[in-house]
């Protein structure tokens, strides 16, 4: 199966072949970023532990705030699916609660891909075609700005067990909602983005890399020429199924009030999509 093309971060050419790979397959990925492995690493070890206590129980989500923790029983449904998604996870926003032993070090991890994020929309904006760019109501990086929207979502799926519902995966095909979202490559494989022809391409996992995707709202505030791709996560087999696998997602959310199209902004967009995965 064919793989996306890894680009290299430090390249003088790195902003151009990053945004042209986002733009023909909704995904791109990065070597050599400045965000530190050794805290990705500690983060996947400290929070797979976590997801193992009952701690994580005394967290369970708050509907309103949708921050904490969301067992296997309310995961999502993917829009078109009816079977949940075999995971379960924890949300972590600016102002929510997060377990005192995980706290420092989430919260640092949530401030250097925020940062990082914005240099990335500053490449999306600066490549993209001049008719496109005076498509949005105000630049890229700034509609992420002082956002608390912004969600750093902890996944754990677990291992197989062999009593999985028929049908079931650990993440069905879906779109993301946001702007852009980032994520460090997984410490097990499985992700997998939709080609136009409906075949799907491996996203590669070497650990240290970073996996960038677009998400509906760039598509949307871009009028369809950033495309938010199909992708999914699915079942390990073999040696492999005995195996959790952490992901550690950034959805990137632009404050409320921002404009992202006549249609929409970037709150009543997010209020329609929650409403249609049943979160709300």
């Amino acid at each position: 199966m064919q793989q996306l093309p890894t680009v290299d971060y430090t390249s003088a050419t790195a902003a151009k072949e990053f945004v042209e790979s986002l733009r023909n397959t909704g995904f791109g990925v990065l070597k050599n970023h400045p965000i530190p492995k050794e805290l990705v690493e500690s983060i996947y070890k400290n929070w797979q532990e976590f997801f193992y206590t009952e701690e994580k129980h005394d967290f369970l989500f708050d509907k309103d705030t949708q921050d904490g923790y969301f067992p296997p029983e309310v995961s999502e449904v993917a829009k078109g699916f009816t079977v949940k998604d075999i995971k379960e996870y924890f949300h972590v926003y600016p102002k929510g609660r997060v377990p005192a032993q995980l706290d420092a070090e989430i919260r640092e991890y949530y401030r250097l891909a925020n940062e990082f994020a914005a240099e990335l929309l500053s490449w999306v904006q600066s490549e993209a075609p001049e008719d496109v760019r005076a498509k949005f109501s105000i630049d890229l990086k700034d509609m992420i700005k002082d956002s608390d929207q912004t969600l750093l979502r902890v996944l754990h799926y677990p291992p197989m067990t062999g009593d999985e519902e028929p049908g079931a995966i650990r993440a069905a095909a879906h779109g993301d909602i946001n702007l852009l979202t980032v994520l460090p490559a997984s410490n097990e494989p499985g992700l997998q983005v939709q080609k136009g022809d409906g075949s799907w391409l491996d996203v590669p996992c070497d650990f240290g890399s970073l996996i960038i995707n677009i998400g509906d709202m760039l598509q949307e505030a871009s009028g369809g020429y950033f495309p938010s791709t199909i992708h999914r996560v699915i079942n390990p087999t073999g040696k492999a199924s005995d195996k959790s696998r952490i992901s550690l997602p950034l959805f990137l959310h632009p404050k409320p009030e921002v404009v992202l199209s006549e249609r929409y902004t970037a709150d009543s967009y997010l209020q329609e999509r929650l409403r249609e995965l049943g979160v709300k």
